[in-house]
């Protein structure tokens, strides 16, 4: 099955996986590249990557990495090695740049995972095939690419605002955004292509730069 993979991908899996295996196991290099506020306003900023590179348990790296490799296929193959890698990273940091901004109040706030990267290559591949169909294991009936699009911004938006779960939403939103914004850079002949899906895609980002103090997102 792996070996298929487009190299790119799979060597991101394998960095992400034996990191991650490092953080479970050796407690100080898990607190020195985690995602802290405090430490990266002090100037740590390597925490913003690094702390892509590692999970909580199996469970977290492993739907991460699934979904990696899901999905990253297909945007590598579609867009080329090297823009992959620029939305991979340019979402990672994103999500960390959003995390950061949300959280900025919250000095001991702390977070892990690459679910903002992967959120982002998730969108990216979205907007790159809208109309491809998403099995969710609560929902047994497949979901246009699209809709789950929309609908997994709104989900964010609203995990941040009720603060649901161990979960960092500010990051998979901060990251989907970025997907979407350097997909468009990277593609820009996309919106002609599917100009509709675009700007139905684009309504949850609308609403939370004009709307979201309003909201208290």
């Amino acid at each position: 099955m792996l070996e298929n993979t487009n190299p790119i991908v799979l060597l991101l899996i394998v960095v992400t996986v034996l990191t991650s295996i490092k953080g479970f196991s050796d407690y100080a290099f898990f607190e020195k590249f985690k995602f802290q506020v405090t430490r990266i306003l002090n100037g740590e900023k390597i925490r913003m990557v690094s702390s892509g590179f590692l999970h909580a348990d199996w469970l977290h790296l492993g739907f991460n990495m699934y979904a990696l490799y899901l999905f990253g296929d297909i945007v590598a193959f579609q867009l080329g090695n090297f823009s992959f890698l620029i939305i991979y990273f340019g979402s990672l940091l994103a999500g960390s740049v959003y995390s950061l901004y949300y959280h900025k109040k919250e000095p001991y706030y702390s977070a892990i995972g690459a679910s903002g990267a992967v959120s982002g290559v998730v969108y990216s591949c979205i907007m790159l095939y809208p109309e491809m169909e998403l099995m969710l294991i609560l929902i047994p009936v497949p979901i246009p690419g699209y809709i789950f699009g929309v609908a997994y911004l709104l989900y964010s938006m609203y995990g941040m605002k009720k603060q649901l779960g161990n979960i960092g939403h500010s990051a998979h939103l901060g990251g989907a955004i970025g997907g979407f914004a350097l997909t468009l850079i990277i593609f820009p002949q996309i919106f002609t292509i599917n100009q509709m899906m675009v700007i139905i895609l684009s309504i949850p980002i609308l609403i939370l730069l004009f709307f979201g103090k309003k909201l208290n997102i």
